[in-house]
């Protein structure tokens, strides 16, 4: 059975054109992204792991429809293999973040006193720093490659969550189930994890898909400015960073992956407002009298 909120929240997006379009973006990256070492026209080429300077710098044709590049590999199977990358990185940053946020934030929240005091001062102290800035610090730290994006991303955003969650659970906590099931010998982790939690976690799940977009938007920014990902990884930020130093002979080799970023972005995002709309109950409401449903 699908529950009576997923249902809903489909209506809704189901009845606004620009939600839907959100979610169809959505859908067509996952399963490219899930697919996309089955679906590439050439698998080597995507790979990286041969070269035809014999048909370098072609632009786009019927046989490579996003051109080739300057070692003569088709674009178009890189950038499908680079969703793929994308949605990895997706995924693990914001899951990693989501794993150590959630808990400090809920632990801090429920807790408070000097347990609390402490872990939101470590909080505000990473949230002090810009956190593309400190991302590329970690990056640069760390060094280049797929695992250590993630994680210097994740370091960088998991406060965010950690705040969220706090202010979350510091409403809820004086609420009075919360009060009845502390009363009658409720254990604390109990009451953290099955009373408040589940009630805390709507912004969070917004905050968790923007973020997917921003995560995949700012690992092309450290693959550009060389302390991300590492060829030849297909990887879009480095796949626009290879063409870029071409761009005046071949500029189907940044567009298409730049266009890709944006395309995916721009439907996390619009996905994440239809998420937000239904999750409000004022909003939803609103919207359910309006539309009809």
């Amino acid at each position: 059975m699908i529950p009576e909120d997923i249902r809903v929240i489909f209506k809704l997006i189901k009845t606004n054109p620009v939600s839907m379009a959100g979610l169809v973006i959505v859908a067509a990256f996952l399963i490219v992204g899930l697919l996309a070492p089955f679906i590439t026209p050439y698998p080597q080429d995507a790979w990286g792991e041969v070269y035809h300077l014999d048909r370098r710098y072609q632009p786009p044709s019927w046989a490579h429809p996003f051109g080739t590049d300057e070692m003569g590999r088709d674009m178009f199977s890189r950038v499908i293999l680079g969703a793929r990358f994308s949605l990895i990185i997706a995924v693990g940053v914001v899951g990693l973040a989501l794993i150590i946020g959630i808990p400090i934030g809920l632990i801090a929240g429920y807790l408070g006193g000097k347990i609390g005091t402490t872990l939101m001062r470590i909080t505000d102290m990473f949230l002090a720093f810009p956190p593309l800035l400190l991302a590329i610090a970690l990056a640069a730290t760390l060094g280049r490659g797929l695992t250590n994006t993630i994680i210097a991303l994740a370091i960088s955003w998991w406060p965010w969550y950690a705040r969220l969650i706090y202010v979350q659970v510091n409403s809820i906590k004086t609420l009075p189930y919360v009060d009845a099931a502390r009363i009658v010998g409720v254990h604390p982790l109990a009451i953290m994890f099955r009373h408040i939690l589940p009630n805390a976690l709507t912004p969070v799940t917004v905050q968790a898909a923007l973020d997917m977009g921003s995560a995949i938007l700012e690992a092309a920014g450290l693959s550009f400015l060389g302390v991300g990902v590492t060829p030849p990884t297909p990887e879009w930020g480095l796949l626009v960073t290879e063409g870029w130093s071409s761009i005046n002979i071949a500029w189907w080799i940044s567009l298409f992956p730049g266009l890709a970023i944006l395309i995916t972005v721009l439907g996390f995002n619009l996905l994440a407002d239809a998420v937000r709309e239904a999750g409000d109950p004022r909003l939803r409401r609103i919207l359910i009298v309006g539309r009809k449903l």
